[in-house]
C-alpha cells in the first residue's frame, strides 16, 4: 500500500446492468476504466461474483499497482457507515448485503460504500467544479433526480445515513404521484421523464403547431424523448423552448428551498440532463431570489459538474481520497 492520500483508488460504479470501474489519481484523473454487466437478478453470491470480476480485471492491470482503497457507488437504500446495502430495487439480488465487508476481505483494502450522488458530490468538491467550496450542494439530474450534500469537505449523511434525498422533496402537494409514494417531489416534475412526458402533452394538445420534435420522431409522439426535446431546442423550437423553460422554472422553486435551508456557497449540476439545461443557469440564478428569502441567492455560482458519465468512477474513489 502506498502512503496515505497519495494514490491511486479504484473507484466502482454498480448499477442494475453494468459495473463501472476505473483507476484514479490523487488529482481526479481516471487513468484506466472499464465496465461489465452487472447481475442483478440472480443471487446474493452472484451480483457479488460480477462485482469481484470487474474489481479483480481492474486491480490487475498496470495502472492499479499500489491501489490505497477501494470505493463503491451502489445502489440505496444503504447504510454508508456500515457499507451494508439494505433493499435496493434496481439490485433485487442483494437484501442486508454486507458489500463493504466483502470486498475489504478480498482485497485487503480499505473500503468505502455509498449512493452515486453523495459520491458524485464529494468527487467534485474534492477534485471538480466545487473545488475550494465549503457548503456544497449538488444534484444529478437524469432519469431520476439524486442529490448531495458537502459540509467541509464530508458529505453529510444525517443521523441515520439517509440525508440529501433532495429529488424527493415536494414542491407540489397537490402534484403528481412520484415512484417514492410522495406526490409533487421534483424529480416527478422536472427529471427526464417528465421533460418528455411535458413535450408530448404539448404537442398532443395542440396538433396544429409545428414542432421539430415531430419530425425527429417521424410524428411518433410515443418516441420523444428527453434527448430530442434537446435536439429540437438546439434547433430553435418553440414547443422545446416552453418545455425547458417550464423546467427550469420547477428547478428555481426547488433550488429556492434548498438555498433557504442549507445555504450553500456553490450548486453543481451534473447528470445526462444538466447540459440540455445550461442554456437555463443564468435565468435560475435571476429568477431564485423569487423563490427564497436569502437575499444573496442570486450570488450563489450555479455550475455544471466537472464529470460527466464518469461521475459514479470519481465519486466512488473520492470517497477513499479523504
Amino acid at each position: 500500500m502506498t502512503q496515505k492520500g497519495s494514490g491511486p483508488y479504484l473507484g466502482v460504479d454498480i448499477g442494475g446492468t453494468k459495473i463501472a470501474v476505473g483507476v484514479v489519481d490523487n488529482e481526479g484523473k481516471i487513468l484506466a476504466q472499464s465496465r461489465a454487466p452487472m447481475v442483478a437478478n440472480g443471487t446474493a453470491e452472484a451480483g457479488f461474483d460480477a462485482v469481484d470480476h470487474a474489481i479483480h480485471s481492474m486491480i490487475e492491470t498496470d495502472a492499479a499497482r499500489q491501489v490505497q482503497g477501494i470505493g463503491i457507488c451502489a445502489p440505496g437504500p444503504l447504510d454508508p457507515h456500515t457499507g451494508v446495502v439494505l433493499n435496493p430495487p434496481n439490485v433485487p439480488c442483494w437484501r442486508n448485503f454486507p458489500l463493504a465487508a466483502r470486498v475489504g476481505a478480498k482485497y485487503r483494502v480499505p473500503v468505502k460504500v455509498d449512493n452515486d450522488a453523495n459520491a458524485a458530490a464529494l468527487a467534485e468538491t474534492r477534485w471538480g467544479a466545487a473545488r475550494g467550496y465549503k457548503y456544497v450542494f449538488y444534484a444529478t439530474i437524469g432519469t431520476g433526480i439524486g442529490t448531495g450534500i458537502v459540509l467541509d469537505g464530508s458529505v453529510y449523511h444525517g443521523s441515520t445515513g439517509s440525508a440529501g434525498e433532495g429529488g424527493h422533496v415536494s414542491i407540489d402537494y397537490h402534484g403528481p404521484l412520484c415512484g417514492c409514494g410522495k406526490r409533487g417531489c421534483i424529480e416527478i416534475l422536472a427529471a427526464g421523464p417528465a421533460i418528455a412526458k411535458r413535450a408530448r402533452a404539448k404537442l398532443a394538445a395542440d396538433p396544429s403547431r409545428h414542432s421539430a420534435i415531430l419530425d425527429l420522431v417521424n410524428g411518433d409522439l410515443g418516441s420523444v424523448t428527453t434527448e430530442k426535446v434537446a435536439q429540437a431546442y438546439a434547433s430553435g423550437d418553440l414547443i422545446a423552448g416552453e418545455v425547458l423553460t417550464e423546467t427550469a422554472d420547477l428547478l428555481t422553486a426547488w433550488l429556492g428551498n434548498i438555498v433557504d435551508l442549507f445555504d450553500p456557497d456553490v450548486i453543481v449540476i451534473g447528470g445526462g440532463v444538466a447540459a440540455m439545461l445550461r442554456p437555463f443557469f443564468d435565468g435560475i440564478k435571476q429568477h431564485l431570489p423569487k423563490w427564497c428569502v436569502n437575499p444573496r441567492a442570486n450570488e450563489i455560482p450555479l455550475l455544471m459538474a466537472h464529470y460527466g458519465a464518469d461521475a459514479g468512477i470519481a465519486g466512488g474513489a473520492a470517497l477513499c481520497a479523504i
